[in-house]
């Protein structure tokens, strides 16, 4: 492509430069008055250490805000705009002033305090990649003195403007939402950092059910959290509540539960009675479904596992009716400790 292809725009590369050149000379006069406006502010209100008042001529104490207001009204220029320019004169004495640097470039880099470093700063203008040349721009003095530039390039710079513009919780989730659902973004995510997020996403109880009862149903998965002591502990005694209440649920339904409640029972016999009407309605409403379907092999190992804890439990059980006997061998006690 020969330069005279090249469109900047809606223009030419030519015309673009033609452009550039036209205004980097008004760019130069405007700085001009920008320094004028300052240095003239400056005069008529020196800048003190301690903000303050000085007596004029009539013995009147006119405060600095009111000497600039009278002048912002007097010239038609905002009293901010009026404030900050006499700040930045005073930081850049006419000797320290670059030529070819832009005022308002000169604005930024006022933000450093030392003014040895400031004047070093001006004077060491970083590599602008695109046009191979050092030379400050509005962001790269942002980003000298730290301010966030308007165009962010680095990470950093990426998530901080994506932070501003996602202030709005609403905005925040969609884009949060958005974003983990690109598989190459989720797998950076620490897996600290993406335990703490489940975490407090599922923070509503009906939430974390229904995700602890999806993910429990991965083996590898179920079997990785049963290998945790406190998880393990948790789910015995939800066990045991999901018994009372199967128990009670018996009590209020079962055709069983008049002749049951005629005779005199121990909490113990009712809880039993209650944990096996559980189980067979549990499985009677589960094990149908896995009609027709091949289970991997290690589905089958954790369930084998499993049916030989509740064969050996209800062997338990059968010698502990019969003969009031509750003691367990070693085999028995390492199966419903999960090992």
């Amino acid at each position: 492509m020969s330069e005279t292809d090249i469109k900047v725009g809606n223009v030419s590369q030519q015309r673009y430069e033609e452009i550039v050149a036209e205004l980097t000379g008004a760019v130069a006069a405007e700085s001009v008055s920008r320094w004028l406006v300052g240095d003239r502010a400056l005069e008529i209100e020196p800048l003190r250490r301690h903000g303050g008042s000085l007596p004029n001529g009539d013995d009147d104490l006119v405060t600095v805000e009111e000497s600039l207001h009278r002048l912002s009204e007097d010239i038609g220029v905002p009293y901010n705009t009026v404030k900050k320019r006499r700040w930045t004169s005073s930081r850049w004495p006419s000797a320290r002033r670059r030529r070819g640097v832009s005022h308002y470039i000169h604005q930024i880099l006022a933000a450093i305090r030392d003014e040895e470093e400031r004047c070093a700063a001006i004077d060491s203008p970083p590599l602008d990649e695109r046009t191979g040349r050092r030379r400050w721009t509005p962001d790269s003095a942002c980003r000298k003195v730290g301010y966030r530039a308007s165009r962010p390039q680095t990470p950093t710079e990426k998530v901080r403007a994506i932070h501003d513009l996602a202030v709005d919780d609403r905005v925040a989730a969609q884009v949060a939402a958005d974003l983990l659902h690109r598989p190459e973004v989720a797998a950076q995510v620490p897996a600290q950092a993406r335990s703490r997020v489940i975490r407090d996403l599922a923070h509503e109880e009906h939430v974390a059910a229904s995700a602890a009862a999806d993910l429990l149903q991965r083996p590898d998965v179920a079997f990785k959290a049963m290998s945790d002591d406190r998880a393990r502990q948790m789910v015995n005694r939800a066990q045991v509540e999901h018994g009372r209440q199967a128990r009670e649920h018996f009590e209020r339904t079962s055709p069983m539960a008049p002749p049951v409640k005629r005779v005199e029972h121990t909490m113990e016999f009712l809880e039993l009675v209650g944990a096996c009407h559980a189980f067979v309605a549990r499985a009677s409403r589960t094990v149908p479904g896995l009609r027709d379907r091949v289970l991997a092999e290690d589905e089958r190992t954790v369930l084998h596992a499993n049916v030989s804890s509740v064969r050996a439990t209800l062997e338990w059980i059968d010698q502990a009716v019969d003969t009031g006997r509750v003691d367990m061998d070693e085999e028995l006690a390492r199966l419903l400790r999960g090992e």
